[in-house]
C-alpha cells in the first residue's frame, strides 16, 4: 500500500481521538485501531515508516503510538 496513505490514514485515526482528555489514553486507542482494524502488513509497513523521514509528517500521537507500542503493533511471524 502507498506510505504515503498509511500515514494520511493513521492522522485521521489520530485527528479521532485527539479529542480525549487524557494523553496516554488517546495513544493507547489509536494503538488499539491500529491493531484491531489495519492487516498486519499495513501495520508493519507504518513501522517502518516511523523510522524514516516519513515519520516528520505524522501525527504526534501517531509517532508516539507507534512508538510506545511498537511490540504490540509488531505482526508475529
Amino acid at each position: 500500500m502507498d506510505g504515503n496513505n498509511l500515514v494520511r490514514m493513521a492522522n485521521r485515526i489520530a485527528d479521532f481521538f485527539e479529542s480525549l482528555p487524557d494523553r496516554e489514553e488517546a495513544l493507547g486507542e489509536v494503538a488499539t485501531h491500529l491493531h484491531k482494524f489495519w492487516d498486519p502488513r499495513m501495520r508493519a509497513q507504518i513501522l517502518a515508516l516511523a523510522d524514516t523521514s516519513a515519520a516528520a509528517g505524522m501525527h504526534s500521537l501517531v509517532r508516539d503510538a507507534l512508538a510506545r507500542h511498537r511490540e504490540r503493533l509488531t505482526p508475529s511471524n
